[in-house]
């Protein structure tokens, strides 16, 4: 079969296009082969072992897919031959096939296309558990979100306007300010570039508190860090969340008396620990989010395909932060 591997750390460009053995199902695991699979940022950095988890080459990148289970090991209970699935394998996910334990995988519903399936678990799934369990989300609040045309940031906009909260989107430019409005944001703010000096980040922070109102803004999604964070802060709502989600753009350094002043709190959302600790109440989620999908309320955005030959084209895009919604990696 064909896989798109990296044999030594490096960028997009390093990956190769190899011919290796077909996996095989061992005991409690399957063979699914796989229809699409989601670029999501940790690819950029994994194969620049730059993340905090570093599998031994030669490996695939993408944790993130879905597809069709082609065959099943000893003990598996869950599964049948021809089931289809979502599921996150960490890394492995481009190649045409690919093996995993049982409890790793969702199944897919009918009329869902593999596309989106491959896109809903990582990005909805960290937005569902920042959102409900670290943030404490109500009806009624209002939210920013930074990096907000992403496909983690698109998923923030849906779930709080689900939710019932207004939502403000922080992009970097006008065309990722059209993609967060069409995903119902009711206001955006573009940034710029950083570094910035103390009277841009001021000005940064005044643009955040006109957009959110007097009242500041009950949660800050932050997926970006870096210079963005410390401004969002400072236009936090008395007893705020702020939720720690990614950092691209550095690891923000907070005063914390601004913690004090506004009587926020300041929460790390790591959905992968999360899935590992709680199952069940992941589990929950990605029910939840079923059910939002259903009713129109959450649409992943694939606003990019390429075929696995071109799948380091697709983790370029994320590397250079020019993909809007969700990239996706197809093998037909």
């Amino acid at each position: 079969m064909k896989a798109l591997r990296t044999h030594a750390v490096g960028g997009p460009e390093t990956l190769t296009l190899d011919e290796i053995d077909e996996p095989t199902a061992g005991p409690g695991q399957v063979v699914v082969a796989v229809k699409a699979c989601a670029i999501n940022f940790p690819d950029t950095l994994m194969i620049r072992d730059m993340y905090q988890f570093k599998p031994q080459r030669p490996y695939s990148p993408g944790g993130e897919f879905s597809g069709v289970i082609e065959s099943v090991g000893e003990g598996v209970t869950q599964w049948k031959v021809g089931d289809r699935v979502i599921g996150m394998c960490g890394n492995g996910g481009l190649a045409e096939k690919v093996a995993l334990d049982q409890g790793r995988m969702f199944p897919l519903p009918e009329g869902v296309s593999f596309e989106t399936g491959a896109s809903l678990l990582m990005t909805y799934g960290t937005t569902i558990h920042g959102l409900k369990d670290r943030g404490r989300i109500k009806a009624g609040e209002t939210m920013l979100v930074l990096g907000a045309a992403g496909g983690v940031g698109i998923s923030a906009i849906e779930l709080g306007k689900a939710y019932g909260n207004r939502v403000i989107a922080a992009v970097s430019s006008e065309e990722k300010a059209a993609a967060a409005r069409e995903a119902g944001a009711d206001d955006v703010v573009i940034y710029g570039r950083p570094p910035f000096d103390k009277d841009q980040s001021k000005a940064l922070a005044d643009a955040f508190k006109a957009a959110c109102g007097p009242n500041g803004a009950d949660i800050v999604y932050d997926i970006v860090g870096g210079d963005y964070s410390e401004p969002a802060v400072r236009a936090i709502a008395w007893e705020g969340r702020f939720l720690v989600v990614g950092f691209p753009a550095g690891i923000a350094k907070l005063p914390l008396n601004l913690t004090l002043l506004k009587s926020c709190d300041v929460c790390g959302v790591f959905w992968g620990a999360f899935t590992a600790r709680e199952p069940q109440k992941n589990a929950e989620h990605v029910a939840e989010l079923f059910e939002l999908l259903k009713a129109g309320k959450i649409n992943p955005r694939v606003s990019a395909r390429f075929p696995l030959e071109r799948g380091g084209e697709a983790i370029a895009m994320l590397a250079d932060r020019k993909a809007v919604g969700k990239v996706v990696v197809t093998m037909d």
